[in-house]
């Protein structure tokens, strides 16, 4: 499975957050251009 990281505000996603999730990851949401979902 490929893995992709998006860059996001830091007061939306900060890299601590990132870090706390770890292999987990975070969904992606907020998406509004519908080939991107």
């Amino acid at each position: 499975m490929a893995y992709w990281l998006f860059k996001s505000e830091p007061s939306t996603w900060s890299w601590e957050m990132q870090k706390k999730k770890g292999d987990a990851g975070q969904e992606w949401d907020g998406v509004r251009n519908y080939q991107a979902r």
